[in-house]
């Protein structure tokens, strides 16, 4: 099993969104994936992130922010891809078989619920790309720029 880590500033909004956007693709596409999300701090979940993502029938409820310390074996992912370029700085070095990625995304606090729906999108189209690549065996988009999905859209 594949081993997934979505790293945020605050794991309230853009990571919470990717997380559960790959669980779900994975789960879709039949690959044992293992997904988790965190922050450099941890907050909270925003309401609006849960209801962009209940939208399209993903809940966020139970959903908490954390931070590296609050999830298991926290050095050990064979992905680790950031959302946003704090957490990209911040990042810690992770083992040279872990791979690291990222893929930014504009920051919707603050804005209109279609500002997260734009987000939302842009994140189901990179990590839905992300999930297809693990599946069919083929190298993962190295940046947001790269997903067929996106460059598509």
């Amino acid at each position: 099993m594949l081993r997934v880590l979505i790293l945020c500033t605050h794991n309230s909004a853009r990571s919470q969104m990717a997380e559960a956007l790959v669980r779900d693709a994975a789960r879709r596409d039949g690959l044992d994936l293992e997904v988790h999300s965190a922050g450099t701090e941890a907050t909270r979940v925003k309401d609006d992130a849960k209801t962009v993502m209940a939208e399209i029938g993903l809940s966020l409820d139970g959903h908490t922010s954390k931070t590296l310390h609050d999830l298991p074996d926290a050095q050990h992912f064979d992905y680790v891809i950031t959302v946003c370029d704090s957490a990209a700085e911040a990042c810690p070095v992770y083992p040279a078989k872990t791979t690291r990625l990222h893929y930014p995304f504009v920051d919707p606090s603050g804005g209109s619920l279609d500002r997260w729906r734009e987000v939302r999108d842009q994140l189901r189209a990179q990590f839905e790309a992300f999930v297809q690549a693990l599946k069919q065996g083929q190298p993962v988009p190295e940046s947001y720029e790269e997903s067929p999905a996106v460059t598509a859209a």
